[in-house]
């Protein structure tokens, strides 16, 4: 894990403070254009919205006013052709700017604000910086088979990120209580201590990476206030949020559960940054595909949405919501299956409680899912060759038609328990959440469920590795 984490952005995000009261004006000249539109715009999330628009005259000038201030954070001016520039939103609303439409950032200045001028010459020289890191990463990743090019290169990637590293404290120095200043600070990349292991651990490497591991999940917001609002107005929250939830957690719902107590913990006292991050958690647990998470969905939608403190959710959503939960919570990796009772093919009842294997593979399908004709048949190769039989496979139709779920079974020669519960007494379509088909569950010995919604062809290697790892 390296030492220092950057995030090499060439627009700052923003923040939002407490507003003026007298409102805004922002006095544009845009030469090399007439009579065109254009908009401001502000980041909300990974989002942007329109705010205002201004008709330009025929020397491509207007006024941008209002009489209510804009919450701070980082603005756009968007020009015709879909071109934008990014600007800071002061407290002080009053300022002039002025570009040439063929070269707007190199031609940009601005009247009357000396914030926007200092983060204007930021992004000129971060951007500067930019390039000379691309270049050495490009450099790198091209003699990546060249020892001797590397050992040269990697002195030279240490020292430009230390000069990036001091141009921004730079910034902070030169721009004491000012936005910009705390813009370029939430920048800041988390400096993880060296580590030595003590002597005599058993896997040394091992205990390092624990430990930077450890250290960087826990200073990871060190730089960045969370319950000041203006960083609802920027990009920063939400790719912060993104970033240590996607790709600094290690993704095991137990370890995510901790990290979302201690977040919300922190930013519960401010309404506006606890909604936000709220409505991120959810979707972005609701939207994961990685095995497993739906359980932090689950908690985050007792916790919040379904105890009431989420009071910006009408009723019939969190009726809904409930709904769905309680649709997900029988099932979630880690508890013990419920059992289900019911006909089968060899016209006997069977129960998934008597099934005495390792592993046990839950299979909902219907003869005439077009999915299904597909995965069926790569279940009953892994199922038959070679035979183990530490390995049973309960199936259950969905539908009600016995005559082709008979010969399905027939023709395809399927030997595995085959269940029928037409009217669906064992309720398995609740305790599974069988909404589409296949739909896959994987139980241990004791039937706890250990996997789910598998693709057929991974469930080979899945119980494989749980045989060597989880075991």
């Amino acid at each position: 894990m390296r030492k220092y984490i950057f995030l090499f952005l060439l627009f700052l995000p923003g923040w939002i403070s407490g507003q003026s009261t007298d409102g805004y004006r922002i006095d544009i000249t845009v030469h090399g254009i007439a009579d065109s539109t254009v908009y401001l715009a502000y980041h909300f999330g990974d989002k942007q919205y329109i705010k205002d628009t201004l008709k330009l005259d025929n020397n491509g000038h207007g006024v941008l006013e209002g009489s209510e201030a804009n919450p701070e954070g980082i603005y756009m001016l968007v020009l015709p052709g879909k071109k934008y520039f990014e600007m800071i939103m002061p407290d002080d609303q009053d300022f002039g700017l002025e570009c040439n439409y063929k070269d707007f950032i190199g031609t940009l200045k601005y009247i009357g604000s000396d914030e926007n001028s200092a983060f204007l010459d930021y992004q000129r020289k971060w951007g500067d910086l930019q390039k000379e890191a691309s270049s050495i990463t490009t450099r790198m990743r091209n003699n990546l088979k060249n020892a001797d090019s590397i050992m040269v290169l990697r002195p030279l990637q240490k020292k430009q990120e230390d000069k990036m590293k001091d141009y921004l404290k730079s910034v902070i120095a030169a721009n004491p209580k000012t936005l910009l200043a705390e813009l370029v600070k939430a920048l800041l990349p988390v400096d993880v201590p060296d580590y030595t292991p003590p002597r005599g651990t058993a896997n040394p490497d091992s205990a390092k990476w624990v430990w930077t591991y450890n250290y960087t999940k826990n200073h990871y917001f060190d730089n960045i206030d969370l319950t000041d609002e203006r960083l609802l107005r920027t990009p920063l929250l939400y790719s912060r949020l993104n970033s240590f939830f996607t790709n600094v957690l290690i993704q095991s719902p137990d370890t995510i559960n901790k990290e979302v107590d201690k977040l919300i913990k922190e930013v519960e006292g401010d309404y506006k940054i606890f909604q936000f991050v709220s409505v991120y958690l959810f979707n972005h647990f609701r939207e994961s595909q990685i095995m497993g998470q739906d359980a932090v969905m689950v908690k985050i939608a007792d916790d919040i949405y379904l105890s009431g403190k989420a009071d910006w959710v009408s009723d019939e959503f969190k009726r809904d919501l409930k709904r769905q939960i309680d649709l997900i919570r029988p099932n979630l990796i880690g508890k013990k299956a419920t059992n289900i009772v019911m006909d089968s093919y060899r016209g006997i009842f069977v129960s998934l409680y008597d099934i005495d294997k390792d592993f046990t593979i839950l299979y909902f399908w219907e003869p005439d899912c077009g999915h299904c004709q597909v995965e069926t048949p790569k279940l009953k190769a892994y199922y038959d060759q070679p035979k183990d039989y530490s390995v049973e496979v309960f199936a259950v139709c969905t539908t009600d038609d016995k005559t082709k779920w008979e010969k399905y079974i027939e023709d395809n020669k399927l030997t595995w328990i085959n269940g029928w519960d037409p009217h669906r007494n064992s309720h398995f379509d609740y305790y599974y959440n069988v909404q589409s088909t296949p739909t896959v569950y994987i139980l241990d010995k004791n039937k706890k469920i250990i996997a789910k919604k598998l693709p057929v062809e991974e469930i080979g290697n899945f119980i494989d590795n749980y045989r060597k790892y989880a075991r």
